[in-house]
């Protein structure tokens, strides 16, 4: 039985599925979190709890658990925790990316520089300060461009500016945003922001495993919605793919090249792309896998789940495959209708009777804040739909979502 020490922040929506996973591969499953985590295990070594940002004490703690029985793995689930996994498998001489490649999978700024080096097609870009003196950069910024911090994930904080005027309500906006108590841990990010040029087409989503170096895509999905701004709310993810299989080929090299100039070699990836006139760009590529409950869209071989074939190729056990099974799918992140205190979400069983509808997760809970973008960074919920065409599964997802209402209270005065 390999044991597998398992990073899950108790902010994370990917518990339940990596502990399910780590159950059906019948692992020595122990929980890292920064505290007493919901899902924690009940025998005797089954939970760790250290603070995710001192290392120090992370790794005294692994270190002794190690001590009992060594680790054979050791796997985050998102953006700070894979970071932390890299670190910590590299003190233990288990595998891992390269520390340098898993920082820079979580500094957009990093990143860009590396792939500007290696020559990834990416939008142009430039490094700015809240203390510089930001009429002037507004004056030589050519427009449009996209504002957006250095480290957040889901959108949040990002923003279009067409003109210099909407370049600096879109700065203001984002150092407040930054200066967000929830925020404190950001340090020297929260003092930068990345201005880059707006690249014009269809965004699409690749999900993808990567083992000694070769990107395995494990869906490509569209997203049918134009996301233009002045706000980037995803919403809907389906895959297949409508596109060319000549453009399909093009977007798959083009993030395998961006993954391997930041050195990344094993496992999961998600990148974000668009797709102009020129072909696809690289926007962001983070050494994880799909957040949020969207993995539940994807199955593979005879019902292998995302989280296992992460799992299985964390601990170097056999894939049988990396081929989607079934057929179209999808899920609609279901965008905040406006800021307010939740208190209801009817029509749930009338999203059901959908054709196709396979769920509707609703994640958030009666008296709970709702703070659209770009200040916020969650989704009230998921639908979840299959079908015989991605056409079929986008028609069902936008069915469901107009029978779903949320009704909201006013906003209370300390929530943004």
């Amino acid at each position: 039985m390999q044991r597998l020490l398992l990073l899950l922040p108790t902010s994370t929506y990917r518990a339940a599925a990596f502990i399910g996973a780590a159950r059906r591969l019948e692992l020595d499953l122990v929980v890292g979190s920064e505290r007493s985590h919901p899902f924690q295990e009940r025998r005797s070594g089954g939970f760790l709890s250290f603070d995710f940002l001192r290392l120090d004490l992370a790794l005294r703690e692994v270190r002794a658990a190690a001590a009992v029985r060594p680790f054979d793995a050791i796997v985050g689930v998102d953006d700070a925790s894979t970071e932390l996994a890299t670190r910590l498998s590299e003190a233990l001489a288990l595998p891992h990316n390269p520390v340098a490649a898993a920082a820079a999978a979580r500094d957009k700024y990093k990143m860009r520089r590396i792939w500007d080096e290696h020559d990834v097609p990416i939008p142009r870009f430039a490094l700015r300060s809240f203390e510089d003196d930001l009429v002037r950069e507004a004056a030589r910024t050519v427009f449009p461009c996209v504002v957006k911090p250095l480290t957040l994930s889901a959108s949040r904080g990002v923003m279009r500016a067409n003109d210099e005027r909407q370049f600096l309500g879109a700065v203001r906006r984002l150092e407040a945003i930054l200066r967000s108590p929830d925020l404190a841990q950001e340090g020297e990010a929260s003092r930068h922001l990345l201005v880059e040029s707006f690249v014009p087409g269809r965004e699409v989503a690749l999900e993808g495993l990567l083992s000694q170096g070769r990107l395995h895509v494990l869906a490509l999905f569209d997203k049918p919605d134009p996301l233009d701004g002045p706000f980037f709310e995803e919403t809907i993810y389906v895959t297949p793919s409508r596109l060319p299989t000549a453009e399909q080929s093009s977007i798959a090299a083009c993030a395998a090249h961006a993954a391997a100039a930041m050195g990344l070699a094993d496992g999961p990836v998600h990148a974000e792309l668009r797709v102009g006139p020129d072909g696809p760009r690289v926007i962001e590529l983070a050494a994880r896998s799909i957040g949020g409950l969207c993995s539940r869209t994807l199955q593979f071989g005879t019902g292998l789940s995302l989280e296992e074939l992460i799992l299985r190729q964390a601990l170097r056990l056999p894939i049988p495959t990396f081929e989607r099974a079934g057929g179209a799918t999808g899920v609609m992140m279901l965008p905040v209708p406006r800021a307010g205190v939740l208190r209801e979400v009817r029509g749930i069983e009338r999203a059901l009777d959908v054709p196709g509808i396979e769920d509707v997760a609703i994640t958030v809970h009666p008296d709970q804040d709702l703070v659209p973008l770009p200040e916020g960074s969650s989704y009230p919920g998921f639908l979840f739909a299959d079908g015989e065409t991605p056409r079929a599964v986008e028609s069902s997802l936008r069915e469901a979502h107009r029978r779903l209402e949320f009704r909201l209270a006013p906003p209370r005065a300390s929530v943004v």
